[in-house]
Formats: structure tokens, sequence, C-alpha cells
């Protein structure tokens, strides 16, 4: 049976065009579409260029991510900064300090090579799990809402064990709806999760984790996409049905809003 008395708006044709319509909904879309024709044509021209664009793009998303983009990099840059300050500050110490400083550079970010992409991709499909068994959730979709923001944050923090914020997206069109926590392992996850004004959510998932890789690492499941990474013992994703390109700037604020600053 097609929801035929269920109104068909623009949100839900610029949906179809995007083939983010599955089922009843899809198939009430296209008898719409049958009985007014002039949208019929536009959707269709719509859905032409669409299909025309991806194809433009796919070399594009084969790509590699760029080297100014590894986190490890932003954080080589960050440090040479505050180096630079400190040695300004401190001309009388600087041979000392620069001696220090270079033991620790060299020891943070020796390679580690019994750990390899191992944990990325461990905490991308934990992730990507979360994001699928609560992202279709229409009645409780979070454990704690926004309304109790600082309660949420203060709880999650105190499970994982280190201070959680919740980064603006409101750039992006994402506001915060709240979050869970969950398992991992032996230890917890914290998930939030965001919402635009379509409805589309979009998670962030945070877990104590093994390793040193500082770098993004990409992971495509279905229509799931998943961008995660390590830092200091933790791990990171942000997990939406979107496209690699759109989801990159997203996972960058989303880095840069959990970086303390400083």
């Amino acid at each position: 049976m097609i929801d035929e008395d269920v109104p068909i708006g623009e949100d839900e044709l610029q949906a179809y065009v995007d083939e983010r319509l599955e089922g009843r909904r899809r198939a009430a879309v296209e008898a719409h579409l049958g009985r007014h024709p002039e949208q019929r044509d536009r959707i269709a021209a719509e859905r032409r260029h669409r299909a025309a664009l991806r194809g433009q793009l796919q070399t594009k998303a084969a790509e590699p991510i760029p080297a100014r983009l590894r986190i490890a990099n932003i954080q080589a840059a960050r440090r040479q900064k505050a180096a630079r300050r400190g040695a300004l500050a401190a001309a009388g110490v600087a041979l000392f300090l620069v001696g220090a400083m270079a033991g620790w550079v060299a020891k943070e970010e020796a390679p580690s090579f019994a750990l390899s992409s191992a944990p990325p991709a461990t905490v991308a499909k934990g992730a990507t799990a979360a994001f699928r068994t609560f992202v279709v959730e229409v009645a409780h979709p979070v454990e704690v809402g926004a309304a109790q923001e600082e309660h949420l944050l203060q709880w999650l923090s105190k499970r994982l064990g280190r201070k959680l914020a919740a980064p603006d997206l409101t750039a992006f069109g994402f506001r915060l709806i709240g979050g869970r926590l969950l398992p991992a392992g032996s230890g917890a996850a914290a998930q939030l999760m965001y919402e635009d004004g379509t409805g589309r959510r979009l998670t962030l998932y945070v877990r104590a984790t093994e390793g040193t890789e500082t770098a993004f690492r990409f992971r495509k499941d279905g229509d799931a996409a998943t961008f995660a990474w390590i830092d200091q013992g933790f791990g990171f994703a942000v997990t939406a049905v979107a496209s690699r390109d759109e989801l990159l700037p997203i996972a960058e604020a989303v880095y840069e809003g959990l970086t303390p600053k400083g």
C-alpha cells in the first residue's frame, strides 16, 4: 500500500533526487510524480544533473587526503608556533628548552610499527555500528537530551576519563540533540548525536583506545561514511550519510572543537 494521503513536499522530492528514500515513501513520491508531469520533468532533470556531477567527481573522491589535512602535520605546525613564542619569551634558556623539546617530539612522533592502522579502523567500525543502531530511532534517539547538555557532558566525561565537549556544528546546519553512553570492549564509549533541519543525523563517537596514529581515516559502509582518528589515547569518529567531500570539513571542525587551545 502506498502512502498517497501524505503530502509530498520539496524536502521529500530532494531526498528522492539524492537517492535517500526507500520503500513506501519512495513509491509514494514516484506515484505523485506520475500525477504531476511538470514536477516529474523537473525532478528527472535534477536526477540527470546529479548523476553527471557524481560522474565528474568520481576521480576526485578516490584521491588520498592531502598532506595538509593530516592531523600529525597540523599538530606539528602548532608545536612550531608554540616553540617560537617560547623562544621569544625566554631567550636566556632557549638552548635548554629546544633540547628538551626535541627529545619529547622525537618520542611523540616515533612510528609504532606494531599498531599499524588497526585502532582507527576499530573505532570507525564501532562508530558505524552505533550510528546504524540509534540514528533510526524516532522516540529515543538519545539517552540524555540537549536540554541537559551540561549534565550529559559531565556524565560522559566522568565515564570516559576525559573532558568531553560538544563541538558547535551549526555552520554546517547541524544542532546537538543529545547523547548516550555505549559499551566499547572492556570500557565505555560516548555518542553525541546531531540533526539538521531536514532530519538528517550525524554522530560523534569517542572511546579510549591504543595507538599513536593521528591521521584521518575514511571508511564507507553502505550509505554511512565515517572519518576516524586517534589522538592522545582516545579514538574519535564522525559518521553520517554523506559523501567523503561533504563529511571531511565537518570532521576537521570536530577535531578543532575537541583540541585544547593554547
